[in-house]
């Protein structure tokens, strides 16, 4: 392929909203992942730069977060070390299976983190009561959110935010900082497989890069400033979209 000046802004300017996007609700692979792989990359390709790309968002949103006294990183050591471990398992295994059959399950996973969002009472701005420990929440569900966010990923943000949420009681902008932080830690193990298997542009990488720190900044400004009421929409619009472009996608491979 081809690199120009033209595409590298056009890049950038997808990074900078799929950042915002994904600070928010999560979602930004949805619009990062296709641009990539339209602008002439392989999947593995488009998988292992997006990743790249999208770390940066992430250290962004954490940066914010943590300045603003959001994140208890001490209570999360144990889902840190698991999700690093699951997250670079799955950026393994992509490299070898492939996902196909992923698709044919995926969108019914989004389609009930919608319905959860929708109809759910403990979207809220507030702490809830917690209904299970941190520690078996890093053991049960972590190591399958984080595998998955290494193997493919779409929705692994809302997946987090809602667990969050549901299972630990957390306010949204409490659940949405947390999760940023385990996806910082699942982003990096995965690109260490991306870029021991050569698989990330390194030039489009930096340059979306910056479009993601900058996105994933004003993102997570906005979640602090207005928690649920901008979360739980975006979150029910992306898993949304999420579902029609994989139905779509499935039935093109069949």
């Amino acid at each position: 392929m081809i690199i120009t000046l033209e595409l590298l802004a056009m890049l950038f300017c997808v990074a900078v909203l799929a950042g915002f996007i994904d600070s928010v609700s999560g979602g930004g692979g949805l619009i990062a992942l296709p641009t990539l792989m339209l602008a002439g990359l392989s999947p593995v390709q488009a998988i292992g730069t997006n990743k790249f790309q999208a770390i940066f968002g992430k250290i962004s949103s954490v940066r914010y977060f943590l300045k603003h006294g959001l994140i208890e990183v001490k209570k999360f050591k144990l889902a840190i070390m698991v999700t690093f471990i699951s997250a670079g398992l799955g950026g393994y295994v992509v490299q070898l299976i492939p996902n196909h059959d992923l698709l044919l399950y995926i969108p019914w996973m989004i389609g009930l983190v919608a319905l959860y969002t929708l109809f759910s009472p403990r979207m809220t701005d507030i702490d809830t009561s917690q209904r299970l420990s941190i520690a078996a929440f890093s053991l049960i569900l972590v190591p399958l959110l984080a595998f998955y966010d290494g193997f493919f990923g779409p929705a692994t943000s809302s997946f987090f935010s809602i667990a969050f949420i549901a299972l630990l009681g957390y306010s949204t902008a409490k659940a949405v900082a947390h999760t940023k932080l385990l996806l910082l830690f699942a982003n990096g193990a995965a690109i260490i497989t991306f870029i021991i298997g050569g698989h990330v542009i390194w030039q489009i990488g930096f340059v979306m890069a910056i479009g993601q720190w900058i996105g994933g900044h004003y993102g997570s400004k906005m979640v602090h400033l207005k928690g649920s009421k901008i979360v739980k929409p975006m979150l029910i619009c992306v898993c949304f979209i999420l579902i029609g472009k994989m139905i779509y996608q499935t039935a093109l491979v069949n």
